[in-house]
């Protein structure tokens, strides 16, 4: 069974930069897409980022288009999500999901395996 695990969230100021990881501590996601949601306190969890099994084709929310970029290296069962000029709406807690099929339109209700988050502050 997948197990994800997020890591890198913390505190940092506008314009910031921050590196979240995810990882698999059980099988592989080789063969999964893999997503990065987010929830803010008093909100749906909402769609970040995606990226195929094979790294090739990527998609965004459009508030974050520009500044993050979602990576994933297979061979250490790794994805990441690179986060440039952060801004104050950007704090929340942030998950990772993985599923069977990569979505054009992500929404949480599908995915088919998640992580326990990790809380991404950005402060001014």
């Amino acid at each position: 069974q997948v197990q994800l695990v997020e890591s890198g969230g913390g505190l940092v100021q506008v314009g910031g930069s921050l590196r979240l990881s995810c990882a698999d501590s059980g099988r592989t996601i080789s063969s999964y897409a893999m997503y990065w949601f987010r929830q803010a306190p008093g909100k749906e969890r909402a769609f970040v980022a995606a990226i195929s099994w094979s790294g090739d084709t990527t998609y965004y929310a459009d508030s974050v288009k520009g500044r993050f970029t979602i990576s994933r290296d297979n061979a250490k069962n790794t994805v990441n999500l690179q986060m440039n000029t952060l801004k104050p709406e950007d704090t929340a807690v942030y998950y990772c999901a993985a599923d069977s099929l990569l979505w054009v339109r992500p929404i949480a209700s599908r995915m088919n395996y998640w992580g326990k988050g990790t809380q991404v502050t950005v402060s001014s």
